[in-house]
């Protein structure tokens, strides 16, 4: 939750990245009629609660120049307080730590205790750190604590390469013509003069991409370690034309509709692999990618998300979370 680049954020509720609207949104969001995603998924938008009636209680600060961000203990707790004194009947708290702490180091488990003894309902997110075994935090026996799953919703995408049709998930934009573009690997076209690794350009980091290399060209790039959008801004900083996201081992399956800056198809682990195994099997790949289309109803769902935090409880371990 915190932007070094953000400008320093008002002091009122308002967040400075987006992080809480969306979070409140999603809680108690109003009715949105004609609401979609680039077109995608028109219809009305609305949270599990749009009757609701919210308080929005802002812990987080970008850093800046003045002062060092970041979500404190002591402006949680104080929200904390303030929500007990507004007389709120659910706190939902979408923040945590990149591990699980002790409950009395814990300033999150300490707020929760207090509201909880009030008879406020507090929910909390499990944390954004899976598939590691033992990441999940916020796994105090009086929290409720919520992981990350898929919809019934799907916005499939095609890549075509080398006769091969692999279907991925994204929300993005048709490439400029419907033809075949040359294709290549993140990891081949390392920016020589920069500092990145070949490992940092197989990820896409912004930066890491040769422009001369890039240019027009669909670029392939390995999940992990940067956010998955920011992969498709790096490529399209480097003069790329479209992007597609193979995951990496410890994603496996999940793949994610995201709202790419540039046409992209997210693939799983093994269709991935077929991109890379392509790429480098041939002397002039080539690859297409179909503009993503609406699909309700698809099955199972939910499915947990790959990056959900998972158990087991490492703090009390009699307690499944």
């Amino acid at each position: 939750m915190v932007n070094d680049s953000a400008p320093l954020a008002p002091n009122s509720p308002r967040d400075f990245e987006g992080h809480g609207t969306h979070t409140l949104s999603t809680a108690a969001g109003s009715f949105v009629p004609n609401a979609s995603i680039f077109g995608y998924a028109s219809g009305t938008a609305k949270g599990g609660a749009p009757g609701a009636r919210v308080a929005a209680y802002k812990v987080c600060w970008p850093t800046t120049e003045q002062i060092s961000g970041g979500c404190f203990d002591s402006d949680i707790l104080a929200a904390s307080e303030a929500a007990i004194h507004d007389g709120v009947d659910v706190l939902s708290v979408s923040l945590g730590g990149d591990r699980p702490y002790p409950f009395l180091e814990d300033g999150i488990a300490i707020a929760a205790f207090h509201a909880v003894s009030k008879g406020i309902s507090v929910i909390c997110s499990v944390g954004n750190s899976g598939p590691k075994p033992g990441s999940a935090t916020n796994i105090a026996p009086w929290i409720l604590t919520v992981g990350a799953s898929t919809l019934d919703r799907e916005f499939p995408t095609y890549v075509s390469i080398g006769g091969k049709h692999l279907k991925g998930e994204s929300l993005s934009s048709a490439l400029p013509q419907e033809k075949f573009y040359p294709l290549i690997s993140g990891a081949d076209i390392l920016n020589p003069r920069s500092n990145f690794s070949l490992l940092n350009a197989r990820n896409c980091l912004i930066g890491s991409l040769d422009p001369t290399k890039t240019k027009g060209k669909i670029v392939a790039c390995l999940r992990g370690d940067n956010a998955r959008v920011e992969k498709g801004e790096a490529v399209k900083q480097a003069g790329g034309i479209g992007m597609i996201l193979c995951n990496d081992p410890d994603s496996g399956n999940e793949v994610i509709a995201d709202a790419h800056v540039l046409p992209a198809a997210h693939l799983t682990l093994s269709d991935g692999a077929q991109v890379f195994s392509y790429i480098k099997s041939t002397k002039n790949p080539m690859a297409y990618i179909t503009r993503p289309k609406t699909y309700l109803g698809s099955t199972p769902a939910p499915v947990m998300a790959a990056f959900s935090s998972q158990g087991p409880n490492v703090i009390t371990p009699e307690i499944l979370k």
